[in-house]
């Protein structure tokens, strides 16, 4: 029977001057007698040569090593292996050996020169709901209580420790200011956070703040734009980066471009001769078209050249603000982005994202771009109108499954770990290396369930999720309170305040997530390695994480206490493995885990 392997990362890949020396191993009885590479010049297949290496990298591995040239041709380099005897052929790309060529977009993808933000791959974020994380210690009510209209009531205000309910969810307020976050930046330190993201933080009447009123300062309420600049320099003097959420889908119908209640700015709701009447899209009876029939959030229309020149296009576009001095953000996380567009729709999404993506790189050539995609966000990366999405179909719907069977919608979804596997594996086979360390990690968010919620009974699997998310390709992000056990149901339970008091935080949850942060940190491997999928059957998932010399092999076990023999791989093959996490045991190519577990060993 034949293997083969290949992983896009040293040892397999190594630059030698203007080429791209490529290397892929063998084994089995039936050998091919040629093996050619098939890579693109300018979209155009072509196929190497490869030839056999004589030195054995491994007892009974055969290699086979070939060239791509880097001095011409797009960054972005595809590449698949082409096996061939006398009266047949195969194909190996990620997802496997076949019997016909993969697709174009299914093949090995290596970005050579990569032009994305190099910093990502190393970071931890953490995303933080700002009025439920932190009052500071200076706390006071920023303005009286209002009438918010789209709720139909006055804003609700409440102390710390008073328990959240279903009643005005998104007009309740607990106090968490920009100030409360910077005083707690030594306990996300300690926790090993390297990079925060901030739900909406500019003027708007509601708690989360999606219903913008003003792009250009902060809500007083969070502490106004100087609290944002002492939170600004507050991260950059402990080294750590700050991500906003860029809500440019819509604003809200209090903005002074629409103005629906009447402050009299001549917005654009009830004036068709508004200066601004074109920056949205009216239906012929003359209501606006809004987002997902919510009328206090009308869609912005980008068919206004105007309005792309405010949002993101001029050189003092909202975009471009805040990546410059004095704010100097590192980056925008993009709210559902991929309906942004033209005439109340989508239409012509893929320019515009594009448009939002490249005016950040012109002012901020390492600014990290992040779109917010619960569907496949695919079709945005391969076109590089973005650097990374928030990678709910390639990693929290298929881990969801598989631990705690259930989909988004809360709807039964029982998966065993060889579908677990292939449906990950396939979402990930679409994107370049490069592109899967940066993808944005979460077990959950402001708009899910908390994950151990969904867990319900089988909550004593959320360790297994945690040491997941941090050794998965791609960049973990710890939403708030999940690291000391927070639980909540869907908006507004999702965003219950923080428990600062100890006694209401799960110690041995924080410790775990202090452990992997630390390992991450160490591991090279984590943060740039390949990834390759060992053994996928019934409730155990073994996958292996490689870079360089650096092996970290990684068990979940979801079921009882269990042993696994390993099929053999030369990806194994180190001197010794030393256990980083967990109490499973590795003998030779046997695997003992104990029930609901997840081990982690290192192996040089």
């Amino acid at each position: 029977m034949l293997h083969a392997w290949h992983l896009p990362v040293a040892p397999f890949v190594k630059q030698n001057g203007d080429q791209l020396v490529i290397t892929l191993w063998l084994t089995g009885n039936a050998l091919p007698t040629r093996v050619t590479l098939r890579t693109e010049i300018d979209n155009e297949e072509t196929s190497v040569p490869m030839r056999r290496v004589r030195l054995s990298p491994q007892p009974g591995v055969t290699a086979w090593r070939g060239a791509i040239s880097l001095a011409s041709g797009q960054a972005r380099r595809r590449y698949s292996f082409k096996l061939l005897w006398q009266d047949r052929q195969q194909w190996f790309a990620p997802q496997g050996l076949c019997a016909f060529p993969p697709a174009r977009l299914e093949q090995f993808a290596l970005d050579y020169p990569d032009d994305g933000p190099q910093w990502v791959a190393d970071q931890v974020f953490y995303q933080i709901f700002p009025d439920r994380f932190a009052r500071s210690c200076h706390y006071h009510v920023a303005q009286e209580a209002y009438y918010h209209h789209a709720a139909g009531r006055d804003i609700v205000l409440r102390e710390w420790d008073e328990p959240l309910t279903g009643e005005a969810g998104g007009s309740t307020f607990y106090g968490g200011t920009l100030d409360g976050i910077s005083e707690k930046l030594p306990y996300l330190r300690r926790l090993g956070v390297t990079t925060l993201y901030l739900n909406p933080v500019f003027v708007a009447p509601s708690v989360h703040k999606y219903d913008t009123e003003d792009y250009r300062h902060v809500d007083p309420r969070f502490g106004g734009d100087e609290a944002l600049l002492r939170l600004r320099h507050n991260t950059r003097r402990l080294g750590m980066k700050l991500v906003l959420d860029g809500v440019f889908n819509h604003s809200g119908d209090s903005h002074a471009w629409f103005d629906r209640h009447n402050r009299g700015t001549s917005g654009a709701c009830h004036n068709p001769g508004s200066a601004w009447r074109t920056w949205y899209s009216f239906n012929e009876d003359g209501t606006a078209r809004d987002w997902l029939g919510y009328p206090s959030l009308p869609k912005l229309d980008y068919q206004s050249p105007t309005l792309v020149d405010e949002m993101y296009q001029g050189e003092e576009s909202v975009v471009r603000h805040w990546l410059k001095a004095p704010w100097q953000m590192d980056g925008w996380r993009l709210d559902v982005v991929h309906m942004l567009g033209e005439a109340g729709g989508a239409r012509n999404n893929l320019r515009h994202v594009a448009g939002i993506t490249r005016a950040a790189k012109e002012t901020q050539p390492q600014a990290y771009v992040v779109g917010e995609h619960f569907g496949d966000a695919r079709q945005w990366l391969q076109a590089d109108a973005e650097d990374a999405a928030m990678n709910y179909r390639g990693f929290t719907f298929p881990l969801w499954a598989f631990l705690a069977s259930s989909d988004i919608s809360m709807d039964p979804q029982r998966i065993d770990a060889q579908t677990c596997m292939a449906w990950m594996d396939n979402y990930r086979a679409g994107l370049s290396h490069q592109q899967q360390l940066r993808m944005f990690n979460q077990l959950d968010s402001h708009d899910t369930p908390r994950f151990k919620t969904v867990l319900g009974r089988d909550v004593a699997r959320l360790p297994l999720a945690v040491v997941w998310l941090f050794s998965w390709p791609g960049v973990p992000c710890i939403y708030y309170g999940d690291e000391v056990g927070l639980d909540g149901a869907n908006d507004p339970f999702c965003r219950k305040p923080f428990p600062w008091n100890n006694a209401d935080q799960d110690a041995g949850l924080l410790a775990l997530y202090q452990r992997m942060t630390r390992l991450r940190k160490r591991s090279r491997a984590l943060r740039y390695g390949g990834c390759q999928v060992i053994y996928a059957q019934e409730d155990v998932v073994v996958f292996l994480r490689l870079y360089q010399q650096e092996h970290l092999l990684i068990a979940i076990n979801r079921g009882d206490a269990c042993e696994v023999v390993l099929p053999p791989t030369p990806l194994l093959n180190v001197k010794m493995w030393h256990g980083k996490e967990g109490k499973g045991t590795l003998q030779g190519d046997v695997l003992s885990l104990p029930g609901i577990s997840a081990t982690v060993w290192q192996g040089n």
